[in-house]
């Protein structure tokens, strides 16, 4: 598969068959253009051109491609569909996908969009969905998954997989729970298919399965995932229900956005910022290591003070002095970079105190 790349002639012909209104011309080029490809030339499209690409692809295309967006771009675009329009690309999308942006929509029309979706189990798991901190695994977690209670037979236990599974988009555990919703285990697919159909499900699942609190922090989930080298986790409740399932995908997102804010805090960028931000954003970002900054420079030429004698005598130690501050500057950049990645692995070990310690001990080598 040819990677996709988009062209500003390519672009040129997307803008002129919309601004034509070439529907079928535009939908013929756009068939074979995966959502994420989509995703990028609206991003590059004006708010109306977005918005017409959007109404005129089919809603189990572009409930994808509205995942892929810039927020401002998502933003935009919304305010341009009606709540039934939304409430169609909602259904198409999986809870925790479809939660997202319904936690993105203006307050006073959620319920106005909430209440146009048809499937109503769809949209109540998206609402129960909404009440978790985005900050946690139940922020994360989609609803979708596959579960079967311990008592049922093997042949019960098939039929209602097939069942679950239509609903489901990538199946990645079969996940076995007790008659109060309570995880127990998981189940072995090569164990399902190798037992007898009569054989009650309590006798064939693995007991032991890795799950996480839905209050957990997203950064921990990742480092459970990445550790045991998981396509997806259960999520439990405080009771140990099962109530949804986070799948490496949205894992990825996690560790992307956490490597982000790793290596804006190295460069000394106080928040997460993005480059179209504010000036006055980026500048309340950067002002307090700069201000730190400033400050140890004013020590410095405090220190170099105490020796304007001996420099004015030998003005040739002063031809050092750049030498030494790039010194200076690229210990500290190597030092911070040891320590957000130890603080981002969370493998230090010792105090700060006994950290910095070493850091200035290595700096004066």
């Amino acid at each position: 598969m040819t990677p996709f790349k988009l062209t500003e002639e390519l672009l040129i012909q997307i803008t002129e068959l919309i601004d034509a209104q070439s529907e079928h011309a535009l939908i013929d080029l756009m068939k074979e253009v995966h959502f994420a490809d989509v995703a990028e030339i609206a991003n590059e499209l004006s708010e109306e051109q977005a918005t017409y690409l959007i109404k005129l692809l089919d809603s189990d295309k572009t409930s994808d491609v509205l995942t892929e967006l810039d927020e401002d771009v998502r933003e935009a675009i919304l305010n341009n569909l009606s709540s039934k329009e939304i409430a169609e690309e909602l259904e198409e999308l999986d809870t925790d996908d479809a939660a997202d942006i319904v936690g993105e929509l203006p307050k006073e029309i959620i319920q106005e969009v909430i209440s146009e979706i048809e499937d109503k189990e769809h949209a109540r798991n998206i609402v129960d969905l909404l009440r978790y901190d985005e900050n946690s695994a139940g922020g994360l977690m989609a609803k979708e998954l596959v579960k079967v209670n311990e008592n049922w037979t093997v042949l019960r236990c098939v039929k209602e997989m097939r069942a679950q599974a239509e609903n489901v988009t990538r199946v990645h555990s079969i996940y076995v729970v007790d008659d109060e919703e309570k995880l127990k285990g998981r189940l072995s697919l090569k164990d399902l298919l190798t037992t007898s159909t009569t054989n009650p499900i309590k006798n064939v699942y693995i007991p032991k399965v890795d799950s996480v609190n839905v209050n957990e922090k997203p950064e921990e989930v990742a480092k459970i995932m990445s550790k045991y080298d998981l396509e997806a986790i259960p999520v439990v409740d405080e009771i140990g229900r099962l109530v949804g399932r986070i799948t490496i995908d949205d894992i990825v997102d996690v560790i992307r956005e956490e490597a982000e804010k790793d290596y804006q805090l190295a460069a000394g960028i106080s928040q997460d910022v993005e480059a179209d931000d504010s000036i006055w954003i980026l500048t309340r970002a950067r002002l307090p290591w700069l201000f730190l900054g400033l400050l140890g420079g004013l020590g410095a030429a405090a220190i170099m003070g105490g020796f304007e004698e001996m420099i004015s005598k030998h003005a040739i130690l002063f031809f050092f002095t750049p030498l030494i501050a790039a010194m200076a500057g690229n210990v500290g950049v190597q030092s911070s970079a040891i320590i957000v990645q130890g603080l981002a692995n969370d493998d230090l070990k010792g105090s700060i105190g006994n950290r910095l310690v070493k850091e200035m001990l290595l700096a004066l080598l």
